[in-house]
């Protein structure tokens, strides 16, 4: 969550208004579904975040101010799964069904079982406390990258920052400690990997910007790139390898770089988005006080 964070607000020329649909230009591809219309699905939360969705296409979101994780169902019915959450924001599942959450009331890294129960898998870095998880993606043999920026939360019962920077991390498959991956970050945020496990993208959102890496198989990262020149709070990436960022509405670029969709949201901040539903061709997003929904021609591909 990134409600200080200033990005550049940058319109295209086909764009989405709430409650109506405009189609992209032949020449960007028309990645939203004909006739489609941006909907609050619900309302009245304090700040959501972290959506992500599990094999049944079932959408998990967090209220991190109330402390809940919960559920909206592939039959759009709403539900509390767990409460207290640990403060957790962005959420990921992995192959086996289990919820990783980002659990910042602790600065921890939680995975938790379908009933509910959870495991504190690392909790520091370097013998110190991690700045505050924030953003999660699991690549296909379970290997974990995490994102550690620094937020100042009122709940906190700890001492100033511990870390010296605000970078990447990686957690082996079964393992249970944090490898930092990357250090150069001014405050590292949003995240999201292709499903082939081979590019990683991440956000920069202190520093205005998003970089792709080649991934290493022993979970290193190599040829860092700019990816384009705006942060993000959140991320997520289709069936053509277009990656959605979010902070103000949302704003999808194609696998090249190049902007092709806007999509105002009359809230304060947009902090995250997924792909879910039985088909996952429903676009999810978690922006202030609401959770919305865009029904899309591509769909989500990986773990979101």
């Amino acid at each position: 969550m990134a409600t200080t964070a200033l990005l550049c607000f940058l319109t295209c020329l086909s764009f989405i208004v709430l409650g109506a649909s405009v189609p992209v230009s032949a020449e960007d591809r028309d990645i939203v579904a004909p006739g489609a219309k941006l909907t609050l699905l619900v309302g009245g939360f304090s700040f959501t975040e972290g959506p992500a969705c599990d094999s049944q296409g079932n959408v998990f979101f967090t209220d991190q101010p109330n402390n809940r994780i919960h559920e909206w169902s592939a039959d759009g019915k709403l539900s509390t799964f767990l409460e207290p959450s640990g403060r957790s924001n962005g959420l990921c599942f992995d192959t086996h069904g289990d919820l990783w959450a980002c659990a910042d009331e602790k600065n921890e890294l939680w995975r938790i079982s379908p009933s509910g129960r959870h495991t504190v898998v690392a909790a520091g870095y370097g013998g110190k406390l991690l700045n505050g998880p924030n953003d999660i993606w699991i690549r296909p043999d379970g290997g974990l990258y995490l994102t550690d920026p620094y937020y100042q939360r009122d709940y906190w019962k700890r001492g100033p920052i511990e870390q010296d920077s605000q970078g990447v991390f990686y957690l082996p498959p079964g393992g249970h400690t944090l490898n930092r991956v990357d250090a150069d970050y001014k405050q590292s945020n949003g995240i999201i990997g292709t499903p082939d496990g081979k590019t990683l993208y991440v956000s920069d959102i202190g520093g205005g910007k998003t970089y792709a890496y080649d991934i290493a198989k022993d979970g290193g990262l190599k040829n860092k790139r700019l990816f384009c020149g705006m942060g993000s709070d959140g991320m997520t990436i289709d069936s053509e390898g277009n990656i959605y960022l979010t902070g103000h509405g949302v704003t999808v670029f194609s696998k090249s770089g190049k902007q092709i969709l806007q999509v105002p949201i009359a809230e304060n901040w947009t902090g995250n988005i997924c792909f879910g539903g039985a088909n996952r061709h429903t676009l999810f997003i978690t922006a202030s006080k609401g959770l919305y929904a865009l029904e899309m021609r591509v769909h989500g591909v990986g773990s979101q």
